[in-house]
């Protein structure tokens, strides 16, 4: 399909990518052909791109309707700088401003224009946005429209007489990370999806490693755990402003440098501790949830809960704040039972009579989650109905601390035979790609997606199945060939266990690989980063993510066409930055 061609190549192009993360082509597919759809993914996964690219190449204006200040500005700054013309509405700009805004849309000069769902409620403002021509209006943070979703909007009601108000209705588009079946059956009712093409990506994300807590020094715990993880950026959500404000003196008076934010502080209080924050002049936050939705920041590597959640779509909300990057990012959530009376009286004193049943409900399930045994990701997967939950995943602090011998045989089959069937030639990394079902470039390049065993342990994570072969090497039953390229070679066991002659029963190993091999370099790149960010006055995630310059360090691009080939690195970000990097890659 030309038009899906074309897609490639903006994605390429503008945002440094040679193919599309799971599940964005069958998105992005159904929006060029006209179909209004709903898409459910974690956080990381990549949503903005699947109703950006559209709106390049649909022939009007994309409306992207979005529910904070903060998500806009941030966007449209990080778009912009990677060469696509967008802008945004908010309350904060004058008439005049919005005027002029407007002008440019209506030029044709602006592809995308965000907005809060709140202008929808004036009709003054819904007239001069009828005179565009709309091609696709796409909701962003989608579960804000349901009842039954933990942060209801009432404003997104009015997204619905609004479309049905122009004169050629356009697709219309849906986008959230966490929404039970419940608020998805809202979504598509209160939104007025028709026959919208659903796509319901995984829950899980495997980068984040969950631990619960039941500490009885909370405070203590926060201060040790942001002293060993100094350079690092994290957030410490608290339930109350008086929770913030104490736990904010506390680590101030012992020295560590620590932003706040909470409703109760002003306007210019909250802009500079969060500025200071997104542009890494301070590493840790200590917040209540009003902080965090819509901040993109990408290398937060640690979420800390001081007290738990009124229910899990907002704790998954929250840790989902770290590791957009990818890259490995520890949860610990501090559980003291007294704590939830503090929660029930919030409830009770703030929640509508409608509401009230739903939230004590949903704040029962929460403490269900803490006092579980069970493995704390299949327990949220299961929440949220996702299907094929595995029982362990080795990666939370339930399945580490499980001395328990688990039976293995029927991974490590899968495993083996892939190995065998793709002739013994390749490493940890590719094999766990070919056993997910990914289409990466060496895997289309070596066909490798035609063997049996692509995408046989889809259902598993990209851990679970590192830390599998991690464990077979430990224990003999499969070997690892060192050299230039690293390869699994099968060995007389890996035939035993092969013919079911001999089972695999053990404690899985945890992959404790090393990510950045040139520390000093990655060091100065974020240095560098910093700098440019603020002589342009943006963040510097915007400018390239930890996991760009990650591999930057560990690669050590010397020429263009090497630069060129670094994820994240496109023409219009080597236009802007690639001689910048090579100085430093060169020196």
């Amino acid at each position: 399909m030309a038009i899906f061609s074309n897609a490639l190549e903006i994605l390429n192009k503008y945002y440094g990518y040679s193919y599309f993360k799971e599940g964005q082509d069958k998105i992005i597919s159904n929006i060029l052909r006209g179909r209004d759809t709903l898409s459910i993914m974690p956080t990381g996964a990549g949503k903005s791109v699947c109703y950006q690219i559209p709106a390049l190449i649909f022939n009007g204006i994309t409306l992207v309707v979005s529910p904070l200040i903060s998500l806009m500005k941030d966007q449209v700054d990080s778009i912009n700088d990677i060469g696509i013309s967008a802008a945004y509405i908010n309350s904060t700009q004058s008439l005049d401003e919005i005027k002029e805004i407007l002008n440019l849309c209506y030029e044709g000069k602006i592809k995308l224009l965000y907005i809060a769902p709140e202008r929808l409620e004036s009709e003054y403002f819904n007239k001069m946005l009828r005179k565009l021509f709309i091609s696709q209006v796409a909701v962003d943070e989608a579960h804000c429209v349901s009842m039954w979703g933990h942060d209801f909007r009432k404003s997104y009601r009015y997204i619905l007489p609004f479309v049905n108000s122009l004169r050629i209705r356009p697709v219309v588009t849906a986008f959230t990370a966490t929404a039970t079946k419940e608020v998805r059956k809202d979504i598509l009712n209160l939104l007025g999806l028709i026959e919208p093409y659903t796509y319901i990506g995984s829950f899980d994300r495997e980068n984040l490693n969950i631990s619960v807590h039941k500490e009885e020094d909370k405070a203590e715990f926060v201060k040790d755990y942001i002293r060993e993880h100094e350079e690092e950026s994290g957030i410490v959500y608290c339930s109350t402003r008086k929770e913030v404000d104490a736990l904010y003196n506390y680590l101030k008076e012992r020295g560590l440098a620590v932003a706040k934010y909470h409703g109760g502080l002003k306007d210019e209080e909250k802009s500079y501790y969060q500025d200071e924050f997104l542009k890494d002049n301070y590493n840790v936050m200590i917040a209540t949830n009003a902080f965090g939705m819509g901040i993109d920041k990408s290398n937060v590597r640690y979420i800390l809960h001081f007290t738990i959640c009124k229910n899990i779509e907002s704790y998954y909300q929250e840790i989902g704040r770290g590791g957009r990057d990818g890259e490995k990012t520890e949860c610990h959530l501090l559980f003291n039972r007294d704590d939830i009376r503090t929660l029930e009286y919030l409830i009770y004193t703030t929640a509508g009579n409608n509401r009230k049943e739903i939230e004590i409900k949903k704040l029962q399930s929460m403490i269900d989650f803490c006092e579980s045994d069970k493995c704390y990701r299949s327990f949220i997967l299961d929440y949220f109905g996702d299907e094929n939950v595995k029982p362990y995943c080795n990666n939370c602090s339930n399945c580490l601390n499980n001395e328990e011998l688990r039976d293995f045989t029927t991974e490590a089959q899968m495993i083996l035979s892939c190995v065998y069937r793709s002739r013994e030639m390749y490493g940890i990394s590719v094999l766990v790609d070919v056993l997910r079902g990914f289409t990466g470039p060496k895997i289309l390049q070596n066909r490798l997606n035609e063997l049996t065993t692509f995408g046989i342990m889809k259902d598993y994570s990209s851990k679970f199945i590192r830390d599998l072969i991690k464990t077979l090497i430990d224990l003999g039953y499969v070997n690892l060939k060192e050299g230039t390229y690293s390869m699994l070679k099968l060995n007389p066991r890996s035939l035993r266990v092969l013919k079911s002659q001999e089972k695999v029963i053990c404690k899985l190993s945890e992959d404790t690989e090393e990510k950045i091999i040139n520390k000093d370099l990655f060091n100065k790149l974020r240095i560098w980063r910093k700098n440019k960010a603020n002589s342009q006055g943006i963040k510097p995630y915007i400018i390239f993510s930890d996991t760009t310059l990650m591999e930057l360090a560990n690669k050590n691009p010397k020429t263009k066409d090497e630069l060129m080939s670094i994820r994240g690195m496109g023409e219009k970000k080597y236009e802007r930055y690639g001689e910048d990097i090579l100085k430093i890659m060169n020196n």
